[in-house]
């Protein structure tokens, strides 16, 4: 995985366009049923977001791909599921996992809209929720009410960060301890949403045996 990230940074400092590109595949996949839960969006998109101190890479441009790939992947799952309602659930590549769809739907099934929230600043969990709120009738008003708003958290959640590290580090060549504060506040607050997220994603699992 290291020696893939440093050959992506390298050729996207050189190739704006397909960098862009990139974070916005790099977001949407993450929201495909099962395939989302393979791919490294968070990690590709947090690696090409330290090419904007140097100027290869714009900021703001780098957060729109990440937040518009995020929204059309969420919103597909989540209009699949809507349009086919539970049948999407036993078909094909979902009845392969039947597991992690009951875990879904049991995480679902308790926290209703806020799930949806919770499950964006989780990636094995987002590639499951969007489609399964669809299929159990979550309307799109409320779907997209708080989808939305957890994708303008969730995308500078992903990207300031790395920006932030690259800054200083080309600053002063090396972090002090003031400069890790915002990024530190950052990555705790999303590991303590994960982990809430994940506690109830496996405490479904039981739910899921025994329903």
């Amino acid at each position: 995985m290291s020696a893939f990230l440093d050959q992506l940074i390298a050729f996207a400092g050189h190739h704006a366009g397909w960098a862009y590109l990139t974070l916005f595949l790099a977001a949407l996949l993450e929201a495909v049923p099962i395939l989302g839960s393979l791919i490294p969006g968070s990690t590709i998109i947090l690696a090409l977001s330290a090419l904007v101190p140097g100027g290869q890479l714009d900021l703001v441009p780098v957060l729109a791909s990440a937040a518009v790939g995020a929204l059309i992947g969420d919103g597909a799952a989540y209009w699949i599921g809507h349009r086919e309602q539970r049948q999407i659930l036993g078909a094909w590549p979902m009845s392969r996992y039947p597991e992690l769809v009951a875990r879904s739907e049991t995480f679902f099934k308790r926290y209703g809209m806020w799930a949806v929230f919770a499950a964006r600043f989780v990636p094995p969990i987002r590639a499951f929720v969007p489609v399964t709120a669809g299929a159990l009738g979550l309307s799109p008003v409320r779907f997209f009410a708080v989808n939305i708003p957890a994708i303008l958290l969730w995308a500078p959640a992903h990207v300031l960060p790395g920006v932030l590290a690259a800054t200083e580090l080309e600053k002063s060549g090396g972090m002090r301890m003031h400069h890790w504060l915002p990024v530190v506040a950052g990555v705790v607050a999303t590991l303590a949403l994960a982990a809430w997220a994940i506690r109830w994603w496996r405490k479904g699992r039981l739910a899921g045996r025994n329903a």
